[in-house]
């Protein structure tokens, strides 16, 4: 049987995407929307899987902002830790523990006040030039 595994990239490439998503996260956390931006390529594409359903996906930067700006009165706290890391050839998936405060009641009945806790994953992929060109978001 032939070996089809690609030759990972570097260690500094892969050091490289780790700071990238951990300056990401912790953007996140302190609900700072330009910092978690910077490095998105123009065109990032996000999507939002939950239950193995798609429930959102934004392309551009612009979208992305406009949707993460939106998202921050949802919650009075919020905030991801990163349980695991796995690099690939183009991409890195983190697993992560999401927990969150509501600021606001919900249609699906979480009310103002609630904690919310998640587990849950995020797939980051990477541009040869290090951008981030796709973040997908699964719970």
């Amino acid at each position: 049987m032939e070996n089809t595994v690609q030759k990972l990239t570097s260690a500094s490439v892969l050091n490289d995407r780790t700071e990238k998503i951990f300056r990401y996260v912790e953007a996140y956390n302190k609900m700072d929307v330009e910092d978690m931006v910077a490095n998105f390529d123009d065109g990032i594409i996000f999507q939002n899987i939950m239950n193995d359903e798609k429930t959102m996906e934004l392309q551009g930067i612009e979208e992305f902002k406009k949707q993460a700006i939106e998202a921050l009165s949802y919650f009075s706290e919020r905030e991801q830790t990163i349980e695991s890391i796995t690099h690939t050839h183009s991409s890195t998936e983190i697993t992560i523990n999401y927990r969150a405060i509501a600021a606001i009641d919900f249609p699906n009945g979480l009310k103002k006040g609630d904690e919310i806790n998640l587990k849950g994953k995020s797939i980051f992929e990477f541009s040869a030039h290090g951008k981030i060109v796709r973040l997908t978001d699964i719970a």
